[in-house]
Order: structure tokens, then sequence, then C-alpha cells
């Protein structure tokens, strides 16, 4: 009986598989070289958004405010950032020197837009870590409005889960907020940097 029930689960199991194989094989139909070559071509050239991040490209002055801890004031200093595009006009990068948590702090972020999986993505370095930030995202229809979402290991264990709102208003004004929950914890904004650029 038992011989019987497993011959009649495993001829069900290659009947609903062999669909999904079928599709798995015809997406990997194999391309020529000419046509995979166009194809990575128009993929790599920029578009909408690395124009929208071009424009941000330029000296900045900046107005940081940090929540330490819900309903609490937060703390305020200024700073500087330095944006420029990379790699002719394929990612957005910025130097950022300022202050965070009372202390000097400097950061390093390169943003994209990546044209194969339709997301936005950053990778963010600074002075409070060793490790190298990621988030992705996607933005509002007329692309002003990016949300990214990421997450961190705590030195206690555990991870903070992220997410940014990044609102440019035009080529001289943005504004960056990011909020966060540590494990299951109600999600709170705890920084907003308003970007003016100078004049």
């Amino acid at each position: 009986m038992q011989l019987k029930q497993l011959t009649v689960i495993t001829v069900c199991l290659m009947l609903t598989g062999s669909p999904v194989l079928a599709k798995e094989k015809k997406h990997e139909k194999h391309l020529d070289e000419k046509t995979m070559m166009e194809m990575w071509q128009k993929a790599a050239q920029p578009g909408e958004p690395h124009t929208l991040f071009a424009s941000l490209a330029g000296s900045w002055t900046t107005q940081t405010k940090e929540w330490m801890e819900p309903g609490k004031p937060p703390m305020e200093s200024a700073g500087t950032a330095e944006m420029k595009m990379l790699l002719d006009g394929r990612f957005l990068y910025q130097e950022y020197t300022g202050q965070m948590m009372g202390q000097p702090f400097s950061g390093v972020g390169i943003d994209g837009y990546d044209n194969l999986t339709k997301k936005y993505v950053t990778a963010w370095i600074d002075t409070m870590g060793t490790g190298i930030f990621l988030m992705e995202g996607t933005a509002s229809p007329d692309g002003k409005t990016i949300t990214l979402r990421g997450s961190h290991p705590e030195p206690g264990g555990g991870k903070m889960t992220h997410r940014a709102v990044w609102r440019i208003a035009d080529a001289d004004n943005h504004t960056f907020e990011m909020y966060g929950a540590h494990g299951k914890e109600k999600e709170t904004k705890f920084l907003e940097i308003v970007y003016t650029r100078k004049q």
C-alpha cells in the first residue's frame, strides 16, 4: 500500500514539475552573440533616473536632525556634501562631511538605477563602521521620491531594518529621511538631512 502511494505521489510530482521545467528551458533559450551584445548595450545606457541624478551634481550645505529617542527633541548639526557623476553618467557619487551623534562624521555613497532589475540601488560607507550598507528600492511615478530598504547587523546581536525616503524637490533642494526598527519593534524616524545647493 505504501509503495502504491509513493508511486502515485512521484507521478504527480513529475507531472506538476514538467511545466516548470519546460518554462525554465524555454527561458534559457540561447541567444546569439550579436543579440546578446545589443541587449547588454541597451541595458548599459543611462536613462531618465540617471539624468535626475546628474542634476544633483555639485556642492551642497546640509542641515541634519537626529532623533536619539522617540518624542525627544532632535540633535541638530550642519555639514557639507560634494556630488558628482561617475562612469559617464551612470552613478551618483557623494562625499559627506558633518557630525553624527555629536562626533565628527564623514561618509561616501554611490547611488544608481539598475536598468535590468528596475531598482534604485545605493551603497554607503562611513566612519561609524567597517561594513558596506546596501539598500534598494523603487520611485514614485515622477521619479522624485525614492524609497529604499535595507538592514544591518547590530553589535549586540540581531539586526536593524531601515527605510529611507529621498525626496528630490528640484535641482537645488532635496531631503533624505531614515526610519528604522530594531528587530520587531515599531519603526521610528531617526534621521533627516536637508540638502541645499551652495550658491
